[in-house]
C-alpha cells in the first residue's frame, strides 16, 4: 500500500509555470508507475500525465504535450508535475495517483489506478 500527498500548487497568471509535487509513504515506491489527474468544476476526472517505475517512459495527454512534464525521484519517492505556459483552462484540483505492481504501466483511465491523493488546487487567472 501506498499514501500519496501532493503539494506546489496555487494561483498563477496565464503563461505562467507551477510545479507540483507528490510524496509517497510506504513500501516499494519505484514498484509503482504514477499518474497525474485532474478535475475542473463539474467537469470529469481526466489524464494528464503518467510515468512509469523507472522514469524511462512518460506519457501525456495531448492538451498538455509541449508544456507540462511528469519526472520521478525513486530515491526521494517523489513525482512531479512541470506545468509550464499555463492556460486558464488547465485550472482545476490536481491529483496524483498510483498503479499497482500489478498494473502495466501508463495507464489513462481512472479505474487503471489503485492509490489516489488528496488532490491540490491550481488557478490560472487570464
Amino acid at each position: 500500500q501506498v499514501q500519496l500527498v501532493e503539494s506546489g500548487g496555487g494561483l498563477v497568471q496565464a503563461g505562467g509555470s507551477l510545479r507540483l509535487s507528490c510524496a509517497a509513504s510506504g513500501r516499494s515506491f519505484s514498484t509503482y508507475a504514477m499518474g497525474w489527474f485532474r478535475q475542473a468544476p463539474g467537469k470529469e476526472r481526466e489524464f494528464v500525465a503518467a510515468i512509469n517505475w523507472s522514469g524511462s517512459s512518460t506519457y501525456l495527454a495531448n492538451s498538455v504535450k509541449g508544456r507540462f512534464t511528469i519526472s520521478r525521484d525513486n530515491a526521494k519517492s517523489t513525482v512531479y508535475l512541470q506545468m509550464n505556459s499555463l492556460k486558464p483552462e488547465d485550472t482545476a484540483d490536481y491529483y496524483c495517483a498510483a498503479q499497482g505492481p500489478w498494473r502495466v504501466p501508463g495507464g489513462t483511465k481512472k479505474d487503471e489506478y489503485d492509490y489516489w491523493g488528496q488532490g491540490t488546487q491550481v488557478t490560472v487567472s487570464s
